[in-house]
């Protein structure tokens, strides 16, 4: 039985789930404007994997396998990682971190507008107010971004950041189904074993590159370890703590965690039009929020479980 409030031992799980997901942003914007995208992804899989393999003993038993599922658990590793790691990669090589880890904050609006488009669930009228208010702040932020070395062509990446948050909305749906059968921990790891296999032909077509630095080996060690498993053991322990549908609100962490890393780290600013539009998204998902009753659909797999 979950408790109706959040300990502090759970909440401090969350915060630091949340931080890490949100310096993968920063990890992944280093690595990938030192060597190509597809082979940073073929990486941090193969390092996810090793680390599976490692604890193969607590995940291989968490499924039940009936008539028809490999369709799922083939649209399941379609959607994420590969469709949606190939447009993430790719966008932060034009936009920033920081403003591609706002454009995820979204994802919770996209899930329940693809829940009433596809599972006919009833979206509220604050949770379509907010979808549009938030949607407004990020079109807002691309538009009002200045090219930069963080950026050379921001309204291209978060375009494709957005068509990565699309990809997550079809992961999300699917894993609705999934987890009835099989252990979340099972999921992630199928997803990141067959992930490696998808990436190795992509990772090999591409040049390759002529040095690759210590410095640039730890960031893709810290996304395939931290990122995979880390967060998503944090993020798994305030959910036997708490209610699924209180841990979930803190996933709206992230792009703030993002923007902090992004500044710290990599000297990203915002210019003034870009901060009124991330106050305008906080504000959309702020209105979605407000009276909304628990949804279980957001939370039944942590949301950055291959971040």
């Amino acid at each position: 039985m979950h408790s109706s409030s959040i300990d502090w031992r759970a909440r401090l799980a969350l915060l630091l789930a949340m931080a890490i997901w949100g310096s993968s942003f920063i990890a992944l914007k280093v690595a990938v404007d030192a060597i190509h995208p597809m082979q940073v992804i073929f990486l941090r899989m193969v390092i996810g994997s090793l680390v599976f393999l490692l604890i193969l003993p607590l995940w291989r038993k968490g499924f039940n396998y009936q008539k028809g599922d490999w369709k799922w658990l083939g649209a399941m590793v379609l959607f994420e990682p590969c469709l949606y790691f190939i447009f993430e990669s790719l966008a932060l090589k034009y936009t920033s971190a920081g403003q591609a880890g706002m454009i995820t904050s979204i994802l919770p609006l996209l899930v329940a507008v693809g829940a009433w488009l596809l599972l006919k669930e009833k979206v509220t009228k604050n949770q379509w107010l907010g979808f549009v208010i938030a949607f407004i702040g990020v079109i807002w932020m691309s538009w009002g971004s200045d090219i930069s070395a963080h950026a050379p062509n921001p309204l291209l990446g978060n375009s494709l950041e957005l068509m990565a948050m699309i990809c997550a909305v079809g992961y999300t749906l699917v894993v609705k189904k999934l987890t009835h059968r099989y252990s979340p921990l099972f999921l992630t790891a199928i997803q990141t074993l067959l992930g490696a296999v998808f990436f190795l032909p992509l990772a090999l077509a591409m040049p390759m590159p002529t040095g690759v630095s210590l410095e640039i080996l730890a960031y893709i060690a810290y996304l395939g370890v931290f990122s995979t498993l880390g967060a998503y053991g944090l993020y798994n322990y305030a959910l036997s703590k708490a209610n699924a549908s209180k841990v979930a609100v803190y996933t709206n962490l992230i792009p703030v965690f993002t923007l902090f890393f992004a500044y710290l780290f990599l000297n990203e600013i915002l210019n003034t039009q870009q901060w009124f539009a991330v106050c305008l998204v906080f504000l959309g998902i702020g209105i979605s929020q407000y009276n909304r009753k628990d949804r279980k659909i957001l939370s039944e797999i942590p949301p950055g479980a291959v971040q």
